[in-house]
Formats: structure tokens, C-alpha cells, sequence
């Protein structure tokens, strides 16, 4: 089968194209006709074995596809890497079924992306009627899905910040009450500024560093920042119990990893997330679909923060 293939760890260079043997399920296993595979973030971080978790060499990375299972069922599955191959095993319990009227791209959207959004706002952040949201990469994958879930679960004021202007009209489109810049400098004051003087109460932050600092910075009495990525690959500042207890704030980790196996953390907001697709509620964004061949210019797009929403690589091709 094709697959991409790295045989040593580094940047979207590493990203090659291999003939390898089909894989084989083993117990409590089945194997999936891949027709897409979805391209996160989380996969640049395990080709340069920067990830939570680490890699051993060689890898095919991946971590989502979607395609028929040998009974002719078309699923969408989250994977222990393996992803960008024509034919992927996964655990059956990680398979689900995808409805009619939603499509492979918006299928792959939602397994890591809109599982991680629906989480970081029910299970994370706790959140409340009236609540208001900042969401970071608010046109992103996880971003733009979080951004219309927030205005569904009841949030009072939706802050988008995105990097360029028409990542902030995207924003605005989908739900957002204000966009912002995302630039670290002048951050905390202009999402205060956002909220109509008033500190935020929810912050959802993947990027680290300054923008992770000036997040904290901005959260009201009670707030809550959840973490769960670190694009800029700079750590914040380290946090001292003080600075939690003078105001009463919180920060959370999330990781997606720990919800699998855990009952109604996987299959029941998954398929609340697939049915909302399905009826329209909910708008994945799909950012970009790539040939197979080349994943590495999916992962030098999305490194270089040129792209919106969900990108897929067509297995096809």
C-alpha cells in the first residue's frame, strides 16, 4: 500500500512517500479502506517527537481516517498513528458510523477536532449560561468548531482572536460577538477591551508563551484557561500557586488521549457532534485537501499558520 512514511524525526521534510505491507487487525481490531485521513496539529509535534506521547521510528503518522470497513460500513475512526496510508487499522471501539449528509471531510473534522472543541467548553471549562469565551485560532480547526459550540452551549460573549482579517470575518461568520487581533502585544487589554472592560471567564489556549501569559492575565475572578496545545513551541511563564489563589482562577490541561475508553467521552458527544453536522447546526470548515504525496506541504501550510479550518489529505491521489 502507499503511505507516508518518516524514518527519522525532524521537520515537514521527513514526510516521504513508501510502498509498505497492509496492516493487520489484531483482537478488537478492524481494518479500514482509507479514502481521507485528517492532517492536526498534534501530528507536526509527533514527526519532530515533540508530542505528549513519543514516537519510535519508522512511523506512517495520522491519527483520524475515514473509510469502509471490510463489512462495507463507512466510518470515521481516531488511530494509534498509521493514518496517512491507504489502509489503516484502528480499534473498533474508535470507529463509529458516519450518517449520510456528512461528508468525509467533515467527519475528520470532528473526531479530534470537534471532540476536542466539545470537550474543552463541557468537560474542561465547565461552561455556563452567560459565560463569556475566548477562543484562540478561532478560525482553525479546533478554533471554528469551538466557536460555534460556545454560542450553542449558551455563552454570553464569544471573543475570536485569528491572525489576519479574514480569519476574523471567518469568525464573525460562524458565531464569534468580536474578533480580534492574535498578537501577543497588547493582548490581555484588548480582550478585556472585547468584553466591555470586564475580565473573560473562559479562555481556550493552544498557542503557549506570551499569548498563554497575557490569557491568564485577562481572566475575571473564577475564570477558567484550558490548555491544550503549544503551537508556538515557547512554554509560558511557569505559574506560582499565588497567582491562582489572588483571583481565584484556574488553569486546566486537556488531552484528548484521556477521554478514549471513558464512558460518554467518545461515542455520545461524537455523535451529538455528527448529527448536529447532519442537520446543519454545526458548519465544519475544510481549509484544504492535499494529495497523499503531499503531506508535507499540508504540514509546511499549517506550520506556517496559512490555513483555516480542517485539512485532509485525499488518499486517492
Amino acid at each position: 500500500m502507499r503511505a507516508i512514511q518518516i524514518t527519522e524525526f525532524g521537520g515537514p521534510e521527513v514526510l516521504r512517500q513508501a510502498e509498505l505491507p497492509d496492516p493487520v487487525p489484531g483482537p478488537g481490531q478492524v481494518l479500514v479502506e482509507v479514502s481521507s485521513a485528517g492532517v492536526n496539529y498534534a501530528d507536526t509535534h509527533m514527526v519532530e517527537n515533540s508530542y505528549l506521547s513519543k514516537a519510535a521510528l519508522p512511523l506512517v503518522p495520522g491519527g483520524e481516517v475515514v473509510g469502509r470497513t471490510p463489512d462495507g460500513r463507512r466510518v470515521v475512526a481516531l488511530t494509534d498513528n498509521g493514518g496517512y496510508a491507504e489502509k489503516a487499522v484502528v480499534q473498533e471501539y474508535l470507529a463509529h458510523e458516519v450518517p449520510d449528509g456528512v461528508s468525509d471531510g467533515q467527519a475528520l473534522a470532528l473526531v479530534v477536532q470537534g471532540l476536542t472543541a466539545w470537550h474543552l467548553l463541557r468537560t474542561s471549562a465547565r461552561i455556563a449560561e452567560g459565560e463569556s469565551v475566548v477562543v484562540h485560532a478561532a478560525a482553525g480547526g479546533t478554533g471554528s468548531l469551538a466557536v460555534q459550540l460556545a454560542k450553542t452551549f449558551g455563552a454570553g460573549r464569544i471573543i475570536a482572536t485569528a491572525s489576519s482579517k479574514e480569519k476574523r470575518d471567518l469568525a464573525l461568520e460562524l458565531g464569534a460577538d468580536v474578533a480580534i487581533d492574535a498578537d501577543a502585544e497588547g493582548l490581555k487589554e484588548r480582550l478585556t477591551d472585547a468584553n466591555g472592560g470586564k475580565k473573560v471567564d473562559i479562555v481556550l489556549e493552544m498557542t503557549g508563551g506570551p499569548v498563554f501569559d497575557a490569557s491568564l492575565a485577562a481572566l475575571a475572578p473564577f475564570g477558567r484557561l484550558v490548555t491544550y496545545g503549544l503551537a508556538s513551541r515557547v512554554p509560558p511563564t511557569p505559574i506560582q500557586a499565588a497567582q491562582l489563589m489572588a483571583r481565584s482562577r484556574a488553569v486546566v490541561g486537556f488531552w484528548l488521549m484521556h477521554c478514549l475508553g471513558r464512558p460518554g467521552m467518545y461515542r455520545e458527544p461524537m455523535a451529538e457532534l455528527l448529527a448536529m453536522t447532519a442537520d446543519g447546526r454545526l458548519r465544519p470548515q475544510i481549509g484544504g485537501v492535499y494529495p497523499l504525496s503531499e503531506a508535507a506541504k499540508a504540514h509546511e501550510d499549517l506550520r506556517a499558520r496559512r490555513t483555516y479550518g480542517k485539512l485532509i489529505l485525499d488518499v486517492s491521489r
